[in-house]
């Protein structure tokens, strides 16, 4: 129990190697850069699991049956005394309707739409788990526990120039992952497409699938509506990164790719 109180957060210190790599469309090396101090914040995995669930609870659409569903029967009852159960029968027989367990009625306790599904978290708590889910992005255990795939010698997380923001076609994004020595990944993700369990799979969510890269653009650009199209990757601006697309699941850690220009926006953010 002490050791529990005592707990101690890892922080990050920046040193001289925080630098990484600039890659150009070619997968050469072009420069080094720093990483912003925002990188060097303290890892908590609990307060960004917190966070997760709180995003995905305020995602839920609240639901509940159709108010009179169960209650459109022509019903009577016999009372006590006929040496049957003592529930509501249809007035031109004597089956059971309209009562909780019977064919056809209604339920007992059905949920409401003024039932509230969301999850509260505090807006520091909130900023605190996404500063904590973008230092993990540059941590290469994180990454590799999430099991991605990445080659040996690419630091992280991956910095493009700035003419990556600029690409048109599919193709064109493709070749530049591709390039990078992330197919692999791609491939993993794609590999791990599944038809979801349960009646999922009849609301418009059928596939489970694993995430693959995240690319994050400095704005709206042209190159945003070509990596959509790729399983498995996710494609933010900097100011629409949150805990989900960081760490999904709750789990931080994701391959994240970015522009040079949405770097150095990130690097404003404060610590």
């Amino acid at each position: 129990m002490a050791e529990k109180k005592a707990r101690k957060v890892k922080r990050r210190r920046k040193t001289d190697g925080d630098r990484v790599n600039v890659y150009a469309l070619d997968g050469s090396v072009t420069k080094e850069i720093a990483l912003p101090d925002v990188f060097t914040s303290e890892l908590r995995p609990d307060i960004i699991s917190r966070a997760s669930i709180s995003i995905w609870a305020n995602k839920r659409q609240p639901y509940a049956p159709k108010a009179t569903a169960g209650m459109r029967h022509s019903v009577s009852t016999w009372g006590k005394g006929q040496g049957v159960s003592r529930v509501q029968r249809l007035k031109q027989g004597r089956t059971a309707a309209q009562s909780p367990g019977t064919v056809g009625g209604r339920r007992a306790h059905p949920p409401k739409v003024e039932k509230c599904l969301g999850k509260r978290m505090n807006r520091k708590e909130m900023k605190l788990a996404r500063l904590s889910a973008l230092a993990a992005i540059s941590d290469l255990e994180r990454v590799l526990s999430r099991g991605h795939k990445l080659p040996e010698e690419i630091t992280l997380p991956i910095i493009v120039e700035n003419n990556a923001e600029k690409i048109e076609t599919t193709k064109e994004a493709i070749s530049l992952l591709h390039t990078l020595g992330l197919s692999d990944d791609l491939r993993r993700a794609e590999n791990g497409k599944r038809v979801r369990a349960g009646r999922g799979k009849m609301r418009g969510r059928r596939y489970r699938m694993r995430k693959s890269v995240l690319i994050v653009l400095s704005g709206d650009c042209p190159a945003r509506k070509s990596f959509t199209n790729i399983l498995g990757v996710d494609v933010a601006s900097v100011n629409s990164l949150n805990v989900d697309l960081l760490a999904p699941g709750g789990l931080p850690g994701r391959l994240t790719l970015m522009s040079e220009a949405a770097l150095a926006e990130i690097g404003k953010w404060s610590s």
